[in-house]
């Protein structure tokens, strides 16, 4: 089964940091969060996957080809204008249109789910979960009887369900959804500005399309720097104890990812930080935050910080939202 990971996005709730990092790269407990999607579908058995990049899509290709090379099967597709996930998909429509089913995944979330059981699934099926505010996502209304999936509606203003759609969709009817992709960006029929795949979706049960759902506890869809840093503390907790080295007068309190050859002394760090390869940190405290690679640090207090790659900040008692390529002085 061939996956399509849509990952064309500009991220702008994530700015200053998404200006020069595709969000896909952002990392999130000591890797990007699409090396967490890969991996996890990589270990249901997925071998071929298609991305739909766009926006800085080069330091994705460049990313995925020096981690991936020959461990999976990467096809890349330009989407020259962000027109909406329904274009997106479209976008890709020669990569998938002669299989028999396919994955949908958006590039943005790490979630956890029993990927087997999806894929084995008979039925077109699509991820779900209960959340407090559905007006910012699709959101799917069930027949308690059977339930099939009555209707989608992306982002309705007066929802009657609060079953929010989280990005992944297994379809088995690829031929209709893309006959109804087509006709929709044929005649221009857009959802708050854009082709939507939940409108494409929507029109498939219409036509007598069955749709199952499935439930995911665990989801994270990292638009927000708050979800970023509740990701990251979440990730490190599940993730086994790994030694750190010893630096020079420095207490680590657990759980803390540190990167390959780091230099730090005469600090605390953590709990919930994760460090990236290469950065400096010296008589600072940090926790609950995210430092990026080839990062410089000193003299700095930070609590519920993203700090991007080759960033200096000297001096500072603040919590920080720093994009890539920065340097603060408040010394």
């Amino acid at each position: 089964m061939k996956v399509i990971i849509p990952v064309a996005g500009a991220g702008t709730r994530l700015r200053p940091h998404t200006n020069t990092q595709p969000k896909p790269l952002i990392p999130v407990a000591g890797k990007p969060i699409i090396s967490h999607l890969i991996d996890n579908l990589q270990s249901a058995g997925i071998q071929d996957f298609v991305f739909v990049i766009g926006y800085l899509g080069d330091k994705i290709k460049d990313y995925l080809h020096s981690t991936y090379q020959d461990k999976i099967k990467m096809e890349f597709v330009l989407q020259e204008h962000r027109e909406g996930l329904g274009h997106a998909v479209w976008t890709a429509r020669d990569s998938f249109a002669k299989e028999e089913n396919i994955l949908i995944v958006v590039g943005d979330i790490i979630f956890e789910a029993d990927m087997k059981t999806i894929l084995e699934n008979p039925c077109s099926v699509i991820g779900i979960r209960k959340v407090e505010d559905p007006r910012e996502f699709g959101v799917v209304e069930i027949n308690e009887d059977s339930q099939n999936v009555r209707k989608m509606i992306e982002k309705p203003r007066m929802p009657k369900s609060d079953n929010a759609i989280i990005g992944i969709y297994k379809i088995n009817q690829i031929t209709q959804l893309l006959e109804i992709l087509d006709f929709n960006i044929q005649q221009d029929i857009r959802t708050l500005g854009e082709i939507q795949l939940t409108d494409a979706l929507d029109a498939m049960i219409e036509k007598g399309t069955k749709f199952k759902t499935f439930h995911v506890n665990t989801w994270f869809d990292c638009g927000k720097k708050e979800v970023l840093l509740e990701t990251n503390a979440m990730l490190l907790e599940k993730q086994p104890y790994n030694e750190i080295p010893v630096f020079d007068n420095t207490i680590f309190i657990h759980p803390v990812n540190v990167g390959k050859d780091c230099i730090i002394s005469n600090s605390i760090i953590g709990p919930h930080v994760t460090i990236g390869s290469g950065s400096k940190i010296d008589n600072s405290i940090i926790k609950n935050s995210i430092i990026g690679t080839f990062t410089n640090l000193d003299e700095v207090v930070l609590h519920q910080s993203i700090i991007g790659s080759d960033t200096s900040v000297k001096g500072l008692r603040q919590s920080l939202n720093l994009g890539d390529n920065t340097e603060i002085d408040f010394r």
